[in-house]
């Protein structure tokens, strides 16, 4: 397992959730040592031989001011860094909602990032939610729209903390698998909220997005945050990885090395997050592909 072997290493962070409050013990949240526990993590990627350094959202609990400590850590990474918001960081005052993706970064709320012959799709979980879009846009009237009728089925993930995606950015993920299938690229998901295993925490769209990735062949993961206390899941070969959270516990910290194999990806974790090895299906060729396709429709 030596680290040149790998084709891909990230570092990944989930939930900071950095804010300078006093503790919430109750839910075993402190905010404040989160800036230390990102600096441990810092320390240690800095020593690895990273391509890039992942933070899977909720860089902050709540405040616009609470921005800068968190940035400015991560300024001092020595890999590039992929940040992409939860839904903590819009809790902030209205008049910057719309900055927050500009504020980590991103290019745009989804988008994808090529890293030596390997598709990263960042995905926008935060879509249609009732705190990302500003007031009056459709896209909050949608949310209250898919809440309710969430709600009035029963469904156990129908909470006003999680979110969904629109049938556009549906589309792009389809269409983005669709274009690394015919090119033989692997691809691995980022997003915020869980969609595989069935959780409270799960995207409002998760079924329907976690059965698009398993049925890619070209799909080997999907890592996200948002259940502090982690999951894992594996679907037709296609394995969903739920970091847990950094904010949690006093002391305790919580991040990982994921590296990449032919075969296999390793995730070597830290403090409270377990390590992992979990096995690749055998790599399929565009044409064989297509020939399934062919044989299903027939």
């Amino acid at each position: 397992m030596t680290e040149n072997l790998a084709r891909l290493r990230l570092g990944i962070i989930a939930d900071p959730q950095y804010a300078d409050l006093d503790p919430d013990h109750e839910r075993g949240r402190y905010f404040r040592r989160s800036l230390d526990k990102l600096g441990e993590a810092v320390e240690h990627f800095n020593a690895q031989n990273l391509d890039a350094v992942v933070v899977l959202g909720d860089l902050i609990d709540r405040g616009w001011d609470n921005f800068p400590p968190v940035l400015d850590l991560l300024e001092t990474l020595q890999a590039p860094r992929i940040l992409l918001p939860g839904n903590h960081d819009f809790m902030v005052d209205p008049v910057h909602l719309p900055e927050v993706y500009a504020r980590l970064g991103m290019p745009a709320p989804y988008h994808a990032v090529q890293i030596k012959g390997l598709r990263l799709l960042v995905t926008d979980g935060n879509e249609i939610s009732l705190f990302a879009p500003p007031e009056g846009d459709p896209r909050r009237i949608e949310a209250e729209q898919r809440l309710a009728a969430m709600r009035a089925k029963g469904a156990t993930n129908a909470n006003r903390w999680n979110a969904g995606i629109s049938d556009r950015q549906m589309t792009w993920v389809a269409d983005q698998l669709a274009a690394a299938e015919e090119s033989d690229e692997d691809v691995i998901l980022l997003g915020h909220y869980p969609i595989y295993p069935p959780s409270d925490h799960a995207l409002w769209s998760a079924e329907a997005l976690s059965g698009l990735i398993a049925d890619s062949p070209s799909a080997l993961a999907y890592l996200c945050g948002h259940q502090h206390t982690g999951n894992y899941g594996e679907k037709n070969g296609v394995h969903f990885v739920n970091f847990r959270g950094m904010v949690d516990t006093e002391h305790q910290n919580a991040f990982a090395i994921l590296s990449v194999f032919d075969d296999r990806i390793e995730i070597a974790g830290h403090g409270r997050e377990p390590d992992r090895s979990l096995e690749l299906r055998p790599k399929r060729s565009h044409a064989a592909s297509l020939s399934d396709k062919m044989l299903t429709v027939g």
